[in-house]
């Protein structure tokens, strides 16, 4: 008597269902076909040549739909395999040729007569394919000429049947020799042992072990049920709909056996695949997931958004996402972000892969929004790390209208405002300059297409403009007494009372670690601080030379009683070993805008000498460089690691200044959320963990 089929008890899902399928007896091959027409099947399996389409002088036979039946082809009562039953219906294509000639009488109708009482031959080709079997067979077909209409169908052929495995994907194809037009193709999944009610028929699906997949408070069970010593394979997968499906956990194990997974651990397109540890097993899939709605809330969390581009960026999850992306614009008053359609459409996600719009120019306040079921899912602004914080500019759409009629309005938190217009507005009031800007070139374009384009207007030049002349010459009066009195003040007490300069050296690694400065110098831009770093200063860094750029501003920064701050990377503590060893790097070694090699013939001294505490601070990123790497002399300085001594850093940075602890703890927290995203993008994307860890949770 067979083992009994393994029972699949799922917490989270349903049952498949189940099917009868027809028994056929013995291993041959065969072919029959509908009343009124003949068909053999060639002996022996064929080559599958794809040949190329011929034209027909005559009427031909061409398949014109395929049908497929699973059957079980059995040699005893319990040794059966699954079989795919095909049916190929057949039609007449073409006419038959009338005599080009006329000729007398008899001669003419018995040439006519002759071609039309002949028989139709075909000789038709079914190809099949699924992993690991590929098959060709040939089946020959003569339908009597009565039946030949053109256009009409005559019949069909059925052949029994290509065998294949329990759960495998099939194609087959059809189509005649010669080909006459483009093959016929079909391609269908097929069940695996849980969806046949004939299993015990099977003797394949009788080592499958027993899976049950239950809930237990903030874990999910996995009991494999198996008799002791049975090995088997367990898979733990994601299933993706774009590319080859990507392993999360694989084991062989011995039976029986309970894995626990943490809540934290599912997405939909978790799934489970066991199977027997024997030649050409049997595979059993499952994925419990796909509803469940601590799944899903995960897959969000786990999804990151990564700038590669000025055009592009990439979207990491660990499963497809039903969601549309756009762009948007974040205005700094903290409105909600207004995505920029029209003229700019909605684009379906593609998660692991470059997304790419067609942006001219890059902006701090252009975001990307990725939203699901009318809802914002995911929000970055992937800009402002390396240009800077969000600025007070004005975006105007400009869109083509009927007749290459094309309008302006302003994008403001109320809706987009027509210009010219007398609404009570900021861009409204503004409306003549913003027009006098654009015409005059001095807006920076971010897109231009067929339905419209974006500009973006800088509007603070025009706060002061509305003001009365009398209030103009008395603001230019304090302005000239304030001045006289910095004349007579030290400037660096003057500098003092305001909030405290900072300057940020670091050396350009790659891309990911410039997107992370510039996160940094954004995030300590909003807090107290006047932040200078070398990317917001590029065109001023390439007309005056790194070298003296950098001694330009480190004495203004020391003058004014601010701080330096020395980012270490592993790029910044090799270029300090070259200096330590005697061995300063080669003019134009690190780039045009390396500010850091530049430094290092000012700041390294200061270190030598002793003059760097109080002046100094130095820094590196937690998972990037370890505090120990950064070489002995810079050492006399604070030196904190981040985002995990923000509080002890920010302290430094402001000094005197410093805020209350609550502030500061406040302000800490602030720059933290700023550096983890994109902190987290300096590292491959780990995958994610199995509670304690892959292998805990094995009982």
């Amino acid at each position: 008597m067979p083992v009994p089929w393994f029972l699949l008890s799922l917490a989270l899902g349903r049952n498949p269902v189940v099917i009868s399928l027809e028994r056929t007896v013995g291993p041959q091959d065969a072919a029959r076909c509908s009343p009124g027409l003949s068909c053999q099947l060639r002996a022996g399996d064929v080559l599958c040549l794809p040949g190329s389409i011929e034209s027909a002088p005559g009427p031909v036979l061409v398949p014109t739909y395929l049908q497929t039946e699973l059957v079980l082809r059995c040699r005893q009562e319990t040794s059966c395999d699954l079989c795919v039953r095909v049916t190929v219906h057949l039609a007449v294509h073409g006419r038959w040729e009338e005599p080009k000639d006329e000729k007398s009488g008899g001669a003419a109708e018995l040439e006519l007569k002759e071609p039309r009482n002949a028989s139709l031959q075909a000789q038709v080709l079914l190809s099949f394919q699924s992993y690991p079997t590929t098959r060709c067979v040939l089946l020959e077909v003569q339908v009597p000429a009565a039946q030949v209409q053109p256009g009409q169908p005559v019949g069909s052929l059925v052949f029994d049947c290509f065998e294949a495995a329990l759960g495998t994907e099939v194609r087959i194809w059809s189509y005649t020799q010669p080909r006459y037009q483009k093959e016929l193709n079909l391609t269908q999944q097929l069940p695996d042992c849980r969806g046949l009610e004939v299993r015990d028929s099977i003797q394949s699906c009788w080592v499958l072990p027993w899976l049950n997949v239950t809930a237990d408070g903030d874990n999910v069970r996995l009991v494999l049920n198996v008799s002791e010593e049975q090995h088997f394979g367990l898979l733990l997968y994601w299933n993706q709909v774009q590319g080859p499906l990507k392993r999360w956990l694989h084991r062989n194990l011995t039976g029986p056996q309970t894995i626990i997974l943490n809540h934290t651990d599912l997405v939909p397109c978790l799934c489970i695949q066991v199977w027997p540890l024997e030649p050409d097993p049997v595979r059993t899939s499952i994925c419990p997931f796909k509803e469940d709605p601590r799944a899903h809330r995960n897959l969000w969390r786990a999804a990151r958004l990564r700038l590669l581009s000025p055009r592009s960026w990439w979207l990491d999850a660990p499963c497809s996402l039903p969601a549309e992306v756009t762009l948007c614009w974040q205005s700094p008053g903290g409105d909600p972000c207004q995505p920029l359609i029209p003229p700019l459409p909605l684009e379906n996600v593609t998660v692991n892969k470059a997304i790419e719009f067609p942006v001219l120019k890059g902006h701090p306040n252009l975001c990307v929004q990725v939203r699901s079921w009318e809802k914002v899912q995911l929000q970055e602004c992937l800009w402002s790390g390396s240009l800077g914080p969000l600025k007070d500019d004005v975006l105007l759409v400009e869109t083509q209208g009927q007749k290459d009629n094309r309008s302006l309005c302003a994008l403001e938190p109320s809706g987009c405002t027509p210009l010219p217009s007398r609404a009570a507005t900021k861009a409204a009031r503004l409306g003549e300059q913003l027009l006098r800007d654009l015409h005059a070139g001095h807006c920076l374009q971010l897109w231009d297409g067929d339905l419209g384009a974006l500009w973006a207007c800088p509007v603070d030049k025009y706060v002061h403009r509305r003001w009365a002349l009398v209030w103009l010459a008395c603001l230019l009066l304090a302005a000239a007494l304030l001045l006289l009195l910095f004349l007579r003040k030290d400037h660096g007490k003057a500098a003092a009372d305001g909030a405290r300069a900072a300057l940020l050296l670091y050396s350009a690694d790659d891309a990911a670690f410039e997107r992370l400065v510039g996160a940094l110098a954004s995030a300590l831009s909003r807090l107290p601080l006047r932040v200078a770093v070398d990317l917001w200063s590029r065109r001023e860094l390439s007309a005056q030379g790194p070298l003296a750029w950098l001694h330009a501003r480190r004495r203004q920064t020391l003058q004014e009683r601010g701080v330096v701050v020395l980012l270490f990377s592993p790029g910044a503590v090799a270029l300090c070993r070259e200096w330590l060893q005697g061995e300063p790097p080669a003019p134009g070694a690190h780039g045009p805008h390396d500010a850091f090699a530049a430094s290092l013939s000012c700041v390294l001294p200061d270190f030598l000498q002793g003059r760097a505490p109080g002046r100094y601070v130095a820094a590196c990123f937690d998972g990037l460089l370890a505090p120990d790497a950064v070489p002995a002399p810079f050492r006399a300085v604070p030196l904190f690691s981040l985002p995990s001594q923000l509080r002890g850093f920010l302290d430094a940075l402001q000094g005197a200044r410093a805020a209350r602890p609550g502030r500061l703890e406040d302000s800490a927290e602030q720059v933290a959320r700023a550096l983890r995203p994109v902190l987290d993008s300096c590292f491959r994307p780990p995958p994610l963990g199995m509670g304690p860890g892959p292998g805990a949770g094995l009982e």
